[in-house]
């Protein structure tokens, strides 16, 4: 028997996501995928690219559903538990930032840090996508208490990551052919990232891309040792992960894009550890890791419904 799955917040690019996933998964049943903006038009007038492979309609009410996956805006989740007190017994997989401090039973969601106390929770705060990317570059070295000094670090996403909601940086006049720094030392994702890395000082400067989606960061920090060792502590830390794959050459973001994976490549250069770490964004940074967790929590295979081919050109 199938497990009904109901989506909040279904026409964003993160519900989009969630529900083209969801579509061909073989241990699923959609039961409802809710818009209070979208409520009663086709899921194609809005997803125009599950045209001829969903004839579902955004519902304004809520619906039966063994699983919730909160897709809405950051403080909407903590506002649709309170005002729904039905729901609470459900499983939730939230993709937003209200719960990722592990507050009211939520675990946090990052399968290659915690992935047995997934397996047993019921509710799950889906990691940020600049987090993703950062803490699967330096978790190896953090679990083996090897961060030696400062954490730098660079990174650069693509539009998506700002949402639907136009502002004026996400207009295509200003994006293109344009980069932008923002929130310099002072992103939202500082606290999640210390959270799972112990606390090393990190400084962090993301940002804005001028193509549509994925994450592109740059980590480095103090390193005493060579290549082949550091090598040999990534491949033995991600030895049983599903999606993180060391790459002994240079990464490129077309490598991830419309995929769940995330690549490394490492270097030392001068008594540091450089590590190039690469995902997409929407994918492994947001929905197709909150259906990662799904397979988790459920017991199903952690790749169900995941493995999905990057775009070549």
């Amino acid at each position: 028997m199938k497990t009904k799955v109901g989506i909040i917040g279904g026409a964003g690019y993160t519900g989009g996501e969630i529900l083209r996933l969801l579509l061909h998964h073989p241990m699923v049943e959609l039961s409802f995928i809710h818009s209070k903006s979208q409520a009663g038009k086709a899921i194609t007038e809005v997803h125009t690219d599950l045209l001829g492979e969903c004839d579902l309609h955004f519902s304004g009410t809520l619906g039966d559903a063994e699983v919730l996956f909160l897709c809405a805006g950051h403080g909407e989740s903590q506002k649709f538990l309170a005002e729904n007190p039905a729901y609470a017994n459900k499983k939730i997989v939230d993709l937003s930032s209200d719960f990722r401090e592990q507050k009211e039973g939520f675990v946090y969601g990052l399968p290659e840090w915690q992935a047995e106390r997934i397996s047993q929770a019921q509710r799950i705060a889906n990691p940020g996508c600049f987090a993703t990317a950062i803490n699967l570059a330096m978790l190896p070295l953090a679990q083996a208490k090897k961060i030696q000094g400062d954490v730098h670090v660079s990174a650069i996403t693509g539009s998506t990551g700002a949402g639907q909601a136009l502002s004026p940086s996400s207009h295509f006049t200003w994006r293109n052919n344009n980069l932008s720094i923002y929130k310099a030392f002072n992103h939202q994702h500082l606290t999640e990232i210390g959270m799972v890395l112990g606390g090393p000082k990190l400084h962090f400067i993301p940002y804005r891309g001028n193509f549509t989606r994925g994450i592109l960061a740059t980590v480095y920090t103090p390193y005493e040792g060579r290549l082949e060792e550091a090598m040999d502590l990534y491949e033995s830390a991600y030895a049983s992960a599903k999606f993180v794959q060391l790459s002994p050459r240079a990464i490129d973001l077309k490598q991830v894009v419309n995929t769940n994976k995330a690549l490394l490549h490492l270097e030392v250069h001068q008594g540091m550890l450089l590590i190039t770490s690469i995902i997409d964004n929407l994918l492994k940074g947001a929905s197709g890791q909150a259906l990662q967790n799904l397979n988790l929590m459920m017991g199903w295979p952690e790749d169900l419904g995941l493995r999905l081919k990057p775009i070549a050109f």
